[in-house]
């Protein structure tokens, strides 16, 4: 039976480490906790949407070699099912080392990305037999554009994590019916081809909510943390309507590790999308997910701690 969800994007093998304090410059520091597991934007949403029950079938890109091999067993351990683009190239697999602040579950995270990706086949059409929703996260652009095309050709809704601007981000937004921004981004001003800054005033907000919108989403969100969405879709008639989706409160010292929230987030509103909910409900139920997932350690951990509950 196909998958209802795809999610088209990145996987990284994430080396995580807890620790009291980040060093300073020269200094070593020991830490206390350590995991190795793979991760990713497309690949922690995948894992996320099995955890909830939906069926979901990854396109990336794993290669051969060790690392590859930890990672391919790990998302197979969660239940996803993978598309390998290049499953024959050697050491293409990225490695992020990420560093959790004890104290408040704050991270640092330092990765190469898809920078060692090579050129990709575009993927086929028929990966979207019988799919109710596509999730890409911006990484391996061109099977993601590919896949993003054929989905709305077939009116399957098109999800974009969008983390932080990238050289293909524009034309990805062109075939793009949600797009729910992470706090870090912004347009690119000249010089800074990454689209990051500074705080963004709510009166800023929607004008990066606007102008994310001129590029083809019909509904656009940003994320801030623990802080509230804000959001904009427009309706049949083109009328736009704005929004604000408040978080459910999460006591600082509950605050175990932040380390892919917003991967829950995507990956909790895919599966309600695929699901058949609203934008709107999907978004809702991603940012619930989210605000649970930061009490417990990973991007994964509170599924686990969910299970055991039920």
């Amino acid at each position: 039976m196909p998958a209802p969800l795809v999610c088209c994007g990145l996987t990284t093998l994430d080396v995580t480490q807890t620790l009291d304090r980040l060093p300073a410059a020269d200094e070593k520091v020991v830490a206390d906790g350590l995991d190795v597991t793979f991760g990713g934007p497309a690949a922690n949403a995948a894992a996320v949407a099995v955890g909830l029950g939906v069926p979901t079938t990854l396109v990336t890109v794993l290669g051969t070699g060790p690392l590859a091999d930890v990672a391919r067993g790990g998302l197979a351990a969660a239940g996803v099912a993978v598309v390998d683009l290049a499953p024959d190239a050697p050491d293409v697999l990225p490695v992020s080392t990420v560093l959790v602040t004890r104290a408040t579950g704050e991270r640092a995270v330092v990765s190469v990305n898809g920078a060692r990706t090579p050129r990709l086949p575009a993927p086929t059409a028929d990966l979207l037999t019988g799919v109710r929703a596509l999730l890409v996260d911006g990484h391996h652009p061109d099977a993601a554009i590919a896949l993003a095309r054929a989905a709305r050709a077939a009116g399957v809704p098109v999800l974009l994590d969008g983390g932080s601007w990238k050289p293909t981000t524009a034309d990805l937004l062109t075939v793009v019916d949600l797009a729910v921004l992470s706090g870090d981004f912004r347009l690119p001003a000249p010089g800074d081809a990454r689209g990051l800054g500074g705080a963004l005033d709510d009166e800023a907000v929607d004008a990066l909510l606007d102008a994310v919108a001129a590029y083809g989403p019909s509904f656009v969100a940003r994320s801030a943390g623990a802080g509230p969405v804000r959001l904009r879709h427009a309706g049949p008639d083109g009328a736009v309507a704005r929004s604000v989706l408040r978080p459910p409160a999460v006591p600082r010292g509950a605050v175990v590790d932040t380390l892919g929230a917003g991967d829950v987030l995507h990956g909790a509103m895919a599966a309600a999308l695929a699901r058949g909910e609203g934008p709107s409900d999907a978004l809702a139920e991603g940012v619930r997910r989210a605000t649970a997932s930061v009490r417990y350690a990973g991007a994964r951990g509170w599924l686990g701690a969910s299970r055991d509950r039920s």
